[in-house]
Formats: structure tokens, sequence, C-alpha cells
């Protein structure tokens, strides 16, 4: 591939729901300009994007792919992104790297909340957008319907410029209103025709694209409204600086099965869509740069991928100057320097040797030892902020399905953390589980299935253990005697203690032994056996809270008594006194905050009445959702990421994290012991 300069560079994230046609897009736009010499199909499972082995299992992206093509002595870097929930990190790359997305909505689904979602991550990141309203040769397709749709909810910026003609809802060929021209496509080639009889729609149409040219300069403003008409020049970059600065979004479309209108899209790629030197749409958190290749050089790493056999590969792009192998530069993230090995261009999971990487341009770096979220710099200084993902709602046990695989699961995890940051991975000292938490069901399954493939790991997934707690609701007095007696010193240790209850985290030990009943140097031994004795409680042998432990009185035998002898018997009073003092088992509490779609509020008051969940208020939010504010047991919350996408369609979102302890209801006490009885038997 041939060297190209940022202004003849195009970066371009396809985003949308997921089966919205994003990949099959790509492989259109890819094999007309061939960049690949097949047209793959996701049932055949030979795309160019969807190259991964779960990707063709589950036909659907699950990664973020690059597949660069050339058209027209310029160069488009496309950015495949996923459309599934479960997999948004890529979308979050995608879009970070990219400096316009085309945003596929399906002809038959129409607007959804990925296209909502992604609609508006575009704009908040300051990315140029396209829509292209794919699948268009389905019977069920109705474009005009959609566009009333996308305008509904996009606002007056939805500017169609291909629209479909025909009969009986047949669709017969596309209409280019920005050339006045009518074309049939057959099997993929187009072929013009004249212009169709639908004046009456199409001349509103010109209107309406004319007006929002108008809007992007003052001399055609005047000029429109003097009654004069554009050139197409005019139109075309009247609808070029539109795009760049957000007050145009052009829609286009066709079908990337039958490549129908596909060649329309492809020349508004080349022709609208800003070039990488005209954007600079991701503000550094430190230092400034051009996207220039005679300056200095910053670069920006938005994605890894982690390979055992080969090593890492970073997936960069080229903010200012010029990246070349060979070259030592500084990772201003870490404060590391680090040598920069092979530089590869990749399609898909085809690598090509770049020997150097300019300004504008994205392409990969083998072996580097930086993460995702880097800068690296040489002469200069500039930091860019890190990818702000999604947090993981989804967490589940790793259970190795061999022994002795704990270090291994550990070591296979910590590699694909690299590749996924919206994944975590924690050892639970209390419950002695590893745990995953990811964006839902789909996303833990994949990380296990490449857990096997890569790395040869294989695990099980269990839900999460909950981490109890115990304490008292009485003050009791009790007395412990540890006596023992065989050839040679013996063993002797006698405390009365009172056990009642505190408001702490564990124990709280105090004494008030007065005659010397028990000798000073044996309290320390006293208050270690309790400690001791607190990490398993007595009714099903979690943690003991909130417990006071007050040392009253006592005796000791002056050759007999020994820290152990005093340690015992510690210990046989607190088994004593728990049960008399009206031990209850405590259950972990998490605040929660959802958001939904205000025609979802009710369902999801109901659900979290279920989970005997207490709401605390509901707020009004941002475009027609609510907040709703609750406490609820985290012991019902395990499924509750999956709950919440179900019935919101993917629009909800929610954030839990532990409040406090209370106490269990009864009803549930025998359950969780006999679980508890059953998990800490298995543990010994």
């Amino acid at each position: 591939m041939k060297q190209y300069s940022a202004n003849k560079i195009k970066n371009v994230a396809i985003v949308g729901h997921g089966g919205a046609g994003k990949t099959s897009l790509a492989e259109a736009l890819l094999f007309l300009t061939n960049a690949s010499d097949r047209l793959g199909t996701i049932a055949d499972g030979n795309t160019v994007c969807d190259f991964d082995a779960e990707e063709i299992k589950r036909k659907a992206t699950i990664s973020l792919s690059l597949a660069p093509f050339e058209y027209q002595d310029v160069k488009v870097n496309l950015l495949d992104t996923p459309g599934l929930f479960d997999f948004t990190s890529g979308l979050y790359e995608g879009v970070r790297a990219s400096d316009s997305v085309i945003i596929t909505v399906s002809g038959k689904s129409g607007v959804t909340v990925g296209t909502k979602k992604t609609f508006k991550l575009a704009k908040k990141s300051g990315k140029s957008s396209l829509i292209f309203v794919s699948k268009m040769d389905r019977d069920s397709a109705d474009f005009y319907k959609i566009l009333e749709q996308l305008k509904s909810v996009f606002g007056p910026s939805v500017c169609p410029l291909v629209v479909p003609f025909g009969s009986d809802k047949k669709i017969e060929g596309y209409v280019s209103l920005i050339e006045m021209k009518a074309y049939t496509y057959e099997n993929g080639k187009a072929k013009e025709i004249p212009m169709p009889n639908t004046e009456h729609r199409i001349d509103g149409l010109i209107t309406a694209i004319s007006e929002a040219v108008a809007e992007t300069d003052e001399a055609l403003f005047e000029k429109y409204f003097s009654g004069e008409q554009f050139t197409k020049e005019e139109l075309l970059k009247g609808i070029h600086d539109g795009i760049k600065s957000g007050t145009i979004t052009p829609v286009f479309c066709g079908s990337a099965v039958t490549l129908e209108a596909m060649d329309l899209l492809l020349k508004a790629i080349v022709n609208l869509l800003p070039s990488a030197n005209e954007v600079c749409a991701e503000k550094p958190i430190e230092g400034s740069y051009e996207i220039d290749e005679t300056k200095p050089l910053a670069a920006y790493i938005f994605k890894t991928v982690a390979d055992p056999f080969v090593g890492k590969l970073s997936f960069v792009k080229v903010l200012q100057g010029k990246l070349s192998s060979g070259i030592e530069v500084n990772n201003m993230t870490t404060g590391e320097s680090e040598k920069i090995g092979k530089l590869v261009f990749l399609r898909g999971k085809k690598q090509e040797d770049a020997p150097v990487i300019v300004a504008g341009d994205i392409g990969a770096i083998t072996k580097l030892e930086a993460n995702t979220g880097d800068t690296l710099c040489f002469g200069t200084q500039v930091i860019m902020d890190k990818i702000k993902y999604s947090e993981p709602c989804y967490s589940m046990a790793v259970i190795p399905t061999a022994k002795g695989d704990e270090s291994k699961i550990s070591q296979a995890i910590a590699r694909l953390l690299e590749e996924d940051p919206s994944l975590s991975f924690t050892n639970n000292v209390e419950t002695h589980q590893q745990v995953l938490s990811g964006l839902g069901e789909q996303h833990l399954d994949v990380v296990v299935a490449k857990m096997k493939t890569k790395f040869g790991v294989s695990v099980a997934l269990d839900p999460p253990i909950v981490a109890y707690r115990e304490t008292i609701l009485k003050k009791v007095r009790v007395q412990g005697r540890h006596k023992k007696q065989s050839g040679g010193h013996g063993q002797y240790g006698d405390v009365w203690i009172e056990f009642e209850p505190c408001d702490s985290d564990g124990l709280v030990f105090d004494q008030k032994v007065v005659g010397g009943a028990v000798p000073k140097s044996y309290f320390p031994a006293v208050e270690k056996g309790l400690r001791e004795c607190i990490n398993k409680g007595v009714l099903a042998g979690y943690p003991v809270v909130g417990l006071k432990a007050t040392l009253v009185d006592g005796s000791y035998h002056p050759v007999d008594s020994s820290e152990m002898s005093f340690k015992m018997a510690a210990t046989i009073a607190y088994k004593n006194g728990l049960q008399q003092a009206a031990p209850i088992l405590l259950e972990p509490i998490g605040k929660l905050s959802v958001i939904v779609p205000d025609a979802n509020t009710g369902d999801m008051m109901g659900e979290l009445n279920k989970r005997r969940g207490r709401v605390l208020g509901m707020n009004p939010n941002e475009e027609g959702t609510s907040i709703i504010e609750a406490e609820v047991p985290m012991s019902e919350m395990h499924d509750f990421a999956t709950l919440v996408r179900q019935q919101t369609q993917g629009s909800g979102t929610f954030s839990f994290e532990f409040e406090r302890y209370d106490q269990l209801p009864n009803q549930l006490v025998a359950v969780v012991i006999e679980k508890a009885k059953a998990l800490f038997s298995e543990e010994e």
C-alpha cells in the first residue's frame, strides 16, 4: 500500500445496532475497491473483518477490526465496530480512532436503541456523521418511513442525498440528489436511466438540501435567497462543510449484499467526509498537536490484541509527525521509554509491512510494552485522555476444570485484560473465588472461549458467592474454662466475658478485670483467641461483625496457666456466648442507581420490589429517561444486568455498589445456612 498524506486519508468508523449490516457494508466497500477479491458473507463466515473464530461461530462482530482500502487516490481506513451491547469496548475504540462515522440503520428495523446510542456517542466525541440505510433489497424495507423516524429522532440536520424509487414497494433504482441522476443496478453494476416520474417528492428533497447548504456559508446563503441555483461544486463543498460542522447529517441507502447504490456511498465517503488533516476532535489533557507529518511525533494507542504466540499487537493512530520502526519513543502515560518494533498496516487478519505511519494514518506496532490509552511521543510532550469504557456490570466466579490451573487462569486473564479494559478480575480473599466481571453473559462466554483457544485453559463459570456476615442482638455474660491434665504441666485458663452488640466492622475488645483475677500478661492471648474466632460465626460460619467482648473476670493457675490455655478458654467462651446472644445473619445491601426510559419505570419498580429492593426515589433525567434510586440486597442482583438490557432493549444503564449490611429476613436464614454448610464443607 502506497504512502498517503493526511489530506488524502479518511478514518471512518462503521457503527450501529447489532445486525444492522455494518460488517456486510465494510465487505461491500472492500470488494468494490478491489481491496478484497471476493464478496464474503456473515453466513459463510468468510468476511474480511469478522475473522475471529468466535465471530464466525456467533455470526456477529465482537471486537474492532481495521480494513483500509484505496479509491480515487484516497486511503480510507474503515473501522468495523461491534453492535452488540456486550462488546461496546470495540465501539468506543473505533469512534476514538475515527474522524467520522457511518451510522448503519437496517432498512427493516429502522431506528433502534443502538442507532440512538451511536449517534449520541458520535456527537459527544465531535465526529462527523453519515447515515446509511442498509438492506434495501429486503421486501420489508421502507426507506421513507425510516427517513421520517430519523428526522423525528435526530432533528433537522438529517438530509437525504440518495433515495430509492419504484412501485408497489419494490425498489427499481436509486436517485443521486447531488448529481440529479437515476441508476438501476444489475449484478452490482450501475446503469444510468432517465429520471423517474417522482418530481414532487424529489423537488422537496432538493429544496431541503439547498436550504441546508445555504446555512453553511454566507455567500451561498445570499445566492440561494436571490433565487440562483447552486452548482454541483457548490453543493459538494456546502455539504462537506455542513457534515464537518455537524449541521448536516447526510442519509444514503442501498444494499451491501447486491451492491446496489454502494458506488454512490463510496463517492460520498471520498468526496464529502472530512479528511484526517481537517479534524482534531480529540483534545489532549496535556500539550497540543497538529495533524502535520513534519512536526515531532505524537501517537495514541487505541486498541491492543494479545496473542500467545506473536505477542502484543498495538493499534496506533499517529496524531503528529511520523512513526518509524527502530526509533526510541517516550511513553508519556507511564514515563518509560521504549523502542518501536515492526510496523504493519492491517486489513482484517492480514498484515502488510509499513516502513512508516504518518500523521492522520492508522496502523499497528508489534511486541510493544505500552497499553491501550498510552500516548507515545518523540521530541514533544502530549498526553491524550484515556478512552472511557463501560463499567463491568455482570460478574461470575471462575472455576478451574482441572486442579492446579489457578495460576494459569490468572495469567490468561491478565493477557485478555490488556485486550479488553471493560473486563475486571479480582481474587476474593473471603470467598476464595476468582471473580471475572464484564458487560454481560455473552461477553464472559467469549472470554472463556478465548481462554481455551488462545491459552489452553478450560474453566467454568458459576454465580459468585455472596459474602454474608453474622452478629448478635443480646448482651450475655459467659464463662470459658479450659482445663487439661496430662503428666507434667497441665493446661488451665478460666475467663468470664461479656458479649454485646456494637457498631463496628469486627471485634471491639475491652477488659474490666479487678484484683488480678486474670494476669495482664494473658489479656493479649484472650484477645487473639477471640479475633481468630470471629472469622467463623456460630450460625453459618460467616465472619462476625459488630461484636464487643469485655473480659470481666476469671482465674488462673500459677503453674498450669499459659497464653495458649487462655486463648483456648476465650474460644470456649465465644462459642458458648454467641449461641446464647441471639445470633443473626446479615446480608450485604447495595445502592442502586438505574436509568431507564420513562415507559419502563413502572416495570422496573415492580422488578425491584420482587428483588426485595427499597426504592428511595425517582427523578427525571435527560431525553425521556428517569433515574431510580434504590437499595437492594446484593444476593438478588446477579442477573440484573441481563434484566435491564431485556426490559429496556439495551437503552437502560445502572451502577451498583456496596452500601452496608442488614439483617437477613427470617424466612431466608435456613436456605443460606444450608448453602453455607455445603460451601464450607467443600473448602475443608
